[in-house]
């Protein structure tokens, strides 16, 4: 069986783990390395995945690897393990805006490159991840292999790289806008007598139910929400006030905002 390895231990690392452990992955078949020892060693315990020694060990052990480090140091860790990229392996890069082309570039050889961009939501195994690749340089059974592993802590959609930007700001990025408006509900709910922890429950299970019916159906979004609104009702005053105060416009220059900026990444890489 192939096995995994992380460059990093992060926060998305963890949520990653999480994930997979909540999905029964076999966990023995992960290794990690991290300059935190602490880190790494933390991650062994927490999940029963192997601590590399270094970087070098985690390459020549695992088939699939993630950098999961910041964009500027990919350079200085691709230079490291270069040696060690053989035909055989598989890097994963989830940096916002590094590229393929990027990453070959600094390899300076023909790797085999997948791109990723998960969210957080990992954690409890209901990630979202946009990948993409060059299917010429990856068998059937390697596809195979890359669509389990990410599904192994949730959902995944493959697009063609132009639009991985994109995903940072539509998916990658949009819990901590999500986590913004279950945090603003809550506040309204106390304003208005709810204990904060039910307010909390009760909002971001709207949220979640909300979402599955976009996500379960075919229906449009707008649809939705008309459906929701009666005539001269409470929701249809909300909804005026959302409008009045820009809700709708904010979201789309928020992640308008956040999708620039990985074009300033690219633009350093």
């Amino acid at each position: 069986m192939y096995k995994i390895g992380f460059i990093g231990a992060g926060n998305i690392v963890n949520a990653i783990l999480t994930g997979m452990s909540i999905k029964k992955f076999d966990m023995s078949r992960i290794y990690v390395n991290d300059l935190s020892g602490d880190a790494k060693e933390k991650l062994s315990v927490d999940f029963g995945i192997n601590c590399a020694k270094d970087n070098i060990d985690v390459i020549q052990k695992c088939d699939y690897i993630f950098f999961a480090i910041k964009p500027q140091y990919y350079k200085s860790a691709i230079d490291e393990v270069n040696g060690y990229l053989t035909k055989d392996k598989t890097a994963i890069i989830i940096a916002p805006g590094y590229t393929i082309e990027s990453f070959k570039k600094a390899a300076d050889k023909n790797v085999k490159v997948v791109r990723a961009m998960p969210n957080t939501p990992a954690i409890v195994s209901e990630a979202m991840t946009g990948i993409c690749y060059d299917k010429n340089d990856f068998t059937k059974d390697e596809e195979k292999n890359i669509i389990e592993i990410f599904e192994s802590f949730g959902k995944v959609e493959v697009l063609p790289e132009y639009q991985m930007d994109t995903i940072v700001a539509v998916s990658s990025s949009a819990p901590a806008y999500v986590y913004i408006m279950i945090e603003a509900m809550g506040d309204a709910g106390v304003l208005t007598g709810l204990p904060r922890q039910t307010a909390y429950k009760m909002a971001a299970q709207a949220v979640a139910g909300a979402a599955k019916v976009v996500y379960d159906t075919d229906i449009h979004p707008g649809e939705l929400k008309d459906a929701v609104c009666s005539p001269g009702g409470t929701t249809i005053e909300a909804v005026k006030v959302l409008e009045n105060r820009g809700f709708r416009s904010a979201l789309i220059e928020s992640m308008n905002a956040c999708y620039n900026k990985t074009q300033e990444l690219k633009n350093q890489n």
